[in-house]
């Protein structure tokens, strides 16, 4: 009976040191949101949660994560620019500009308000640089 107390209170413990705190939270969330200066400053979207992620990676292994996360997906981002920009020659990459910038904000909103939630959060079609 001893034991079942103390494998208890063990499971107790556990979950409370995995609990995030508001401050792991936010700056996982704006990881991932300050993204959005990529509208405005170029490559803003992967400087941008570059700085955040080398300042707060030591700091918590979720805003790492998160942060890294983030970057890659940037990172996959601006190289499908790229191609476009590229395909701009035969006119497919204007089309191909504007479903990448609208697919980038969505998918930046819904890793934001998920991190924010405290669950990690997986882009789809992202290369994963930095692991």
């Amino acid at each position: 009976m001893d034991d079942f107390n103390e494998t208890s209170i063990n499971q107790d413990q556990q979950q409370t040191t995995n609990v995030l705190t508001k401050d792991e939270k936010m700056w996982a969330m704006l990881a991932h949101l300050s993204a959005v200066v990529g509208f405005i400053i170029p490559f803003g979207n992967v400087i941008a949660p570059l700085l955040i992620w080398i300042l707060k990676k030591d700091e918590s292994a979720f805003i790492n994560d998160q942060g890294k996360e983030a970057l890659n997906f940037q990172i996959s981002i601006t190289i499908y620019v790229l191609i476009s920009v590229v395909l701009m020659i035969l006119l497919i990459g204007i089309v191909l500009l504007v479903i990448i910038g609208i697919f980038s904000l969505i998918f930046v909103v819904i890793a934001s308000i998920n991190s924010f939630d405290g669950k990690a959060y997986r882009y789809p079609l992202t290369f994963r640089v930095i692991k």
